[in-house]
């Protein structure tokens, strides 16, 4: 049986990164990494990543959990990092 860790191994995206989406969306872990791996495939899918771990931070920092706005932060750098595509902006 193919498990979650094998799911986000095969996934476009981090760990973390997969993290920030179910929790943006309210899914389980596993949904959240085929739905990131399907978004990072389709046109404008990065983009919508982007926005998605954006609004978890603003949702972290009117939240008052600046710790946790922090570590998004971090996620969406080490995202932008690895896919410059998804910034805003940026013309395909």
């Amino acid at each position: 049986m193919i498990s979650v860790e094998d799911i986000e191994d095969m996934s476009a995206l981090t760990r973390a990164e997969i993290d920030a989406l179910a929790e943006h969306e309210h899914l389980t872990t596993y949904d959240a990494a085929l739905m990131g791996n399907y978004l990072m495939q389709v046109h404008h899918g990065p983009q919508k990543v982007h926005e998605m771990i954006c609004d978890d931070i603003r949702a972290a920092l009117h939240a008052d959990d600046a710790q946790h706005a922090q570590a998004l932060f971090a996620v969406l750098r080490g995202f932008l990092a690895e896919h410059p595509q998804a910034a805003r902006g940026v013309s395909e």
